[in-house]
Parts: structure tokens; sequence; C-alpha cells
């Protein structure tokens, strides 16, 4: 069974926070690609990038959310890269799945992410990389999205009651 929602969006956009807290609300799994990838390697995401490349760890995360996409009754949050691969956007394409982009100003997501651990995408002048990265990665979310959820100055249990909602009334 397909998962019920996936969650895509910049880094500290809510994906894993809002992920767990819907998924329990929900009543169903909750997984996280990063985590996945970390659990089948061994390895944490900044050790993969560091050892292999981000091209090693694309492939791995696109393999690990095909095999999602297909057999993970739950709410999956994809990493923030996620879209930048084509096979995921086909995949979740094809999947039928509602894929919701979770949304926040740059500015709230850098302090989101202050102290939350190494992120390699964002070493050295962490805004503006988060700003090219938006710029990158912006136009490939809108293409994968189903629909669009803001997260900027909202809480978690605002966020995951307006996600709730949405979900509730797309059931047949």
């Amino acid at each position: 069974m397909p998962p019920r929602v996936v969650l895509v969006g910049l880094p500290g956009s809510g994906k894993s926070s809002v992920g767990a807290e819907l998924a329990h609300r929900l009543g169903t799994a909750f997984a996280d690609t990063d985590a996945l990838v970390e659990a089948q390697t061994g390895r944490s995401v900044g050790e993969i990038f560091a050892q292999q490349g981000e091209p090693v760890f694309r492939q791995l995360e696109a393999e690990l959310i095909a095999e999602a996409l297909g057999n993970f009754d739950g709410v999956l949050a994809l990493g923030g890269g996620a879209v930048t691969t084509e096979s995921v956007r086909l995949d979740l394409a094809a999947s039928g799945v509602p894929v919701v982009l979770l949304s926040a100003p740059p500015p709230e997501l850098l302090a989101r992410m202050a102290g939350t651990g190494h992120r390699p995408l964002l070493a050295g002048d962490a805004a503006a990389r988060l700003d090219e990265l938006a710029a990158a990665r912006e136009p490939l979310y809108r293409e994968v999205a189903t629909w669009t959820v803001e997260t900027g100055g909202r809480g978690i249990e605002a966020v995951t009651a307006d996600l709730s909602d949405r979900l509730t009334a797309r059931q047949p």
C-alpha cells in the first residue's frame, strides 16, 4: 500500500516534525527518507556526502523512495533535495499519492535549523546556500506538489490540523 501522504520542502520547513505529528494524528507510521538511508547504510547523511558524494546519496535516496512509494503505508517525509532526482519526480507523479509542499520564509528556516546538526549542503554561508537551494528547488517542488501548506509563523499543531483536515476531505 502506498503512503497516505508525502511531504516535501526545503530543510527546516517542518517535514520531519510535522510528519511525525501528522502520522500520530492519523494513527499511522512515519518515515523520513534521510533516516531510511542512514538505517540502510549505517552511516549519517553527512558521512555519505563526505565519503562518496552527493550523487551516491541521491541514488540511495531514490531507490528507497521508489520502494516506499510502493509499500509504505503512512506519512513519508522526503529529504529536501530528493526532488532534484528526475526518477523521484517521476515516481511521485506515477504513485498518485498526495504530495504536500511545506513552505516557510528562508529566515525562519535558518532559525529552525540552528543547532540541529551538520547539513552538508548548507556548509559555509548558510543563508546564501539556502537561497540558492530555494531558487533551484522551488520549481521542482511545485512540479510534484498536490498542494502547498505555509508553515511560517505557525506551530506544528496548526499545520498538522490543516493537513489532517485536507487529507480527510480527500477520502472517498
